[in-house]
């Protein structure tokens, strides 16, 4: 079982900002893309972001688009989701992932198709 480990969520007021990090085993940092799932009570999980492997594609979804940023850090295996401007609309828990699937689809896939989950970070927007 792969250990991914979210940290950074927390409480903050709309148009505040918060930095998500989630930090992978080496092996797997290196070869696999990253990213972003949220969830709320009662809902599915969603697709957030994603960044390729190479760290040079990135991939959001459109309520995210221009206030969200993704990259990720080699030398200490880590993956950042910069989130600025939040809205209360962001509130969930927020899980981090690692496949070698095309992160280009992982908006379209099923969550079955995910195997590798963090433990999940909560963020709270409020007004």
């Amino acid at each position: 079982q792969v250990q991914l480990v979210e940290s950074g969520g927390g409480l903050v007021q709309a148009g505040g900002s918060l930095r998500l990090s989630c930090t992978a085993p080496a092996r797997l940092f290196k070869i696999n893309n990253m990213g972003w799932f949220r969830e709320v009570p009662g809902e599915e999980r969603e697709f957030v972001a994603a960044i390729s492997w190479a760290g040079v594609d990135t991939y959001f979804r459109d309520s995210v688009k221009g206030r969200f940023t993704i990259s990720r850090d080699y030398s200490n295996n880590t993956v950042y989701l910069q989130m600025n401007n939040l809205k209360p609309e962001d509130t969930a828990v927020y899980y981090c992932t690692s496949e070698r699937i095309d992160p280009s689809v992982w908006g379209r896939l099923t969550l079955t198709s995910f195997i590798h989950w963090g433990r999940g970070t909560q963020v709270v927007v409020f007004p």
